[in-house]
């Protein structure tokens, strides 16, 4: 049996040959020959299974055989000669001798880099295409090439210098002074701050927000008397510039706006004042309330719940303030009197507005056990997007910090739905009667032709409704709506077409025998849907050929002359004079 070759590893390398692969399959043993496409090469017999090779020169993707006395393997097994690399550009083409800024490599054939060196250094790569390396600088010194290594070798050599980092220098700080409890935003402004690995304050480490080269802002740590601020980067540390940490004032409160609220809580606070700056809590008695704003005079907080007569304080670095009396007051029951509208889709999705009393501060509004978003809010008006529901009448309530109002009938009707209509085709005028045949159709409040609304609509039961069809062209689809939504073309037929007027220009022959039984062909336009031919009022025969030609056969009539019409479910054509010739 012929040897099999089944691999080989790796299965690409240089065009100029000599890559070591390892091939693998059967039937080795007393191999005369490995070829590469037509080329053959050198080879070591490692066992009945595996054969060492060193490639040949070669191009392009070619099958690789093994040729044995009981013949020569014809799987298909490929050795790819992959193009050396070649560079183009570096950006940049210099960074500091710490290393770690990214470079860019363009060139050809990058794709696959096993590895891209900087003199003798290894760079960490990034990203990789066939156009474009992106890597990460190695530490270095001096000038040294850049090389990129691929399964097709090693690319020429770009030169990249490595440069001492220039000592960072601050000129100003912003603020000067803070807080002894730091957590204040300081900027640092300056030249070579790029890169900065720490600010200090003294001896403490500021949290570093953003940094550019000649600015750094830094949230600073909490510190005492003056101390100073230094920069370091990978050129070194900066010179310092003073910072005094300053005592903070012990907050005062003047007043609250309003004075009272509900005991459910939830409403806003103003709080007046100063030494306000920086508050890490305000509490209504033992309550925390949630801090909205904040400033060194004014802080706006959302109330606890609570009950009676209550302290109010603000703390903050400086300590806790004097107290000022908050009164919890009982809020009345809201009351609902009435929906608009009081049905609505199964989607939900549909402004809902709740007429009353006492609803300032809804905290939900609910369509059954269905919450609905809240759109608008005061003490006699509250504006909703339904939720969805299912088909069904659910209880709508309002909750305020008084309670839960009492309930008011809702209901979630199902889409109409489409399934047929009679008739479908119709006069482009529009004026004519359609039946519109369906499910849902009871609370039908529009039925619309493509993109015009339909006249005379009547209800004729839940299953079929009647109107006048508006003026068109086309086909269009036909839709109903009602309070649950609007009908889809997804089941059934509701698509109607508007006919044009049939005109007929001539009759071919216009006379025939009186006793009837010609063939007449009809010629005009518009007559595709061609349902009745007439010869002086006379029914005939007929078959509509296309939307240019009728054939009819003309009936009996006296001798003379008579008016040959056509009609479709767009009226009756103009009429051609037919002359009947005595037997």
């Amino acid at each position: 049996m012929a040897p099999v070759v089944t691999s080989v590893s790796p299965a690409q390398g240089a065009p100029a040959g000599g890559t070591n692969v390892t091939i693998t399959g059967s039937g080795f043993t007393g191999a005369t020959m490995v070829r590469f496409g037509p080329n053959g090469t050198p080879f070591v017999i490692v066992s009945d299974t595996q054969i060492t090779a060193k490639t040949p020169a070669g191009t392009g993707t070619v099958q690789v055989t093994v040729t044995a006395p009981t013949g020569t393997s014809t799987q298909n097994v490929f050795f790819t000669y992959t193009p050396a690399p070649v560079l183009i550009t570096l950006t940049p083409t210099s960074g500091p001798t710490a290393g770690g800024n990214v470079v860019t490599i363009n060139g050809t054939n990058l794709s696959g880099a096993s590895s891209v060196k900087f003199g003798g250094s290894s760079g960490v790569v990034i990203s990789n295409t066939a156009s474009q390396v992106m890597v990460i600088a190695p530490a270095g010194v001096g000038t040294v090439n850049v090389t990129v290594t691929t399964a097709g070798g090693t690319s020429n050599a770009l030169a990249y210098t490595y440069v001492a980092v220039p000592v960072p220098v601050i000129s100003s700080l912003s603020p000067v002074s803070g807080p002894t409890a730091g957590g204040n935003v300081v900027t640092v402004n300056g030249a070579n701050l790029s890169g900065a690995t720490s600010v200090k304050f003294g001896g403490a480490s500021g949290v570093i927000v953003t940094n550019t080269a000649s600015q750094v802002t830094v949230i600073a740590p909490a510190g005492v008397g003056t101390v100073n601020v230094t920069v370091t980067t990978a050129g070194g540390t900066s010179n310092g510039l003073a910072y005094t940490y300053v005592a903070v004032p012990v907050p005062v409160i003047s007043s609250l706006s309003p004075a009272s609220g509900p005991t459910a809580g939830g409403n806003v606070v103003t709080i007046n004042g100063t030494g306000l700056s920086g508050a890490s809590s305000v509490l209504f008695g033992g309550s925390p309330a949630t801090i909205l704003t904040n400033t060194a005079t004014q802080i706006t907080v959302s109330a606890p719940a609570g009950a009676g007569s209550v302290n109010v304080t603000v703390t903050t670095a400086g300590g806790t303030s004097n107290a000022l009396a908050y009164t919890y007051v009982a809020a009345p029951v809201p009351v609902i009197s009435s929906l608009s509208p009081t049905s609505g889709p199964t989607a939900g999705g549909n402004v809902v507005t709740m007429n009353g009393t006492n609803l300032s501060g809804a905290s939900s509004v609910k369509f059954g056990s269905n919450a609905a978003t809240i759109l608008t809010n005061t003490a006699g008006q509250i504006t909703v997007i339904a939720p969805a529901g299912p088909p069904s009448s659910v209880n709508v309530t309002v909750t305020t910090a008084g309670g839960t109002s009492n309930p008011l009938p809702y209901f979630y009707l199902s889409a109409p739905t489409l399934s047929d209509l009679s008739p479908h085709l119709g006069p482009a005028t529009g004026g004519n009667t359609v039946t519109v045949f369906g499910t849902n159709l009871t609370l039908t409040n529009a039925v619309n032709f493509g993109g015009n609304p339909a006249t005379a609509i009547t209800v004729v039961s839940d299953n079929q409704l009647t109107v006048t069809a508006p003026a068109g062209t086309g086909t269009v689809v036909v839709t109903v709506t009602t309070p649950g939504g609007t009908s889809t073309a997804a089941t059934g037929n509701p698509y109607y077409t508007y006919l044009g007027a049939p005109v007929l220009t001539s009759l071919i022959p216009s006379h025939g025998a009186d006793l009837g039984g010609d063939a007449i062909v009809l010629g005009g336009s518009n007559l595709t849907y061609t349902d009745a031919v007439s010869f002086g009022g006379v029914p005939a025969s007929f078959s509509a050929i296309s939307d240019a030609q009728v054939v009819a056969t003309s009936p009996g009539g006296a001798p003379g002359t008579v008016n040959v019409v056509a009609h479709t479910p767009a009226g009756n054509s103009n009429a051609l004079p037919y002359v009947y010739d005595p037997s």
